[in-house]
């Protein structure tokens, strides 16, 4: 069997496509912002401040979680999701990395 695409890269870069995939949509973009601004919240409250039946939110969610882009814990009934600070520590870190390279870097 042969390998796969991304067994061509590294272990970092395809971390990193995964995130950005994930915060490819704008209704995520629109959780992550929403997460940050309430530091924590359940999924109905989600529902309330997007456009977005219940059931696409979830998805979305779901989208979110396995990127590892937010937690969630169930408490309940619900599910509490916050931000994963770790993964945000990581794109900080791989962004600041470009930044400073760009910055530094001269180009024609």
């Amino acid at each position: 069997m042969g390998a796969s695409k991304t067994d061509h890269f590294t272990d970092q870069q395809n971390q990193i496509a995964i995130i950005a995939k994930a915060l490819g949509h704008p209704a995520r973009i629109a959780i992550i912002e929403y997460l940050l601004k309430v530091n924590a919240c359940i999924c109905s409250d989600i529902v309330d401040e997007l456009p977005l039946a219940q059931p696409t939110v979830s998805q979305h969610l779901k989208e979110l979680k396995n990127a590892g882009l937010i937690k969630g814990n169930i408490e309940g009934n619900s599910i509490c999701y916050c931000i994963n600070e770790k993964t945000f520590d990581l794109l900080k870190e791989y962004f600041s990395k470009i930044i400073f390279t760009v910055t530094n870097q001269k180009c024609c």
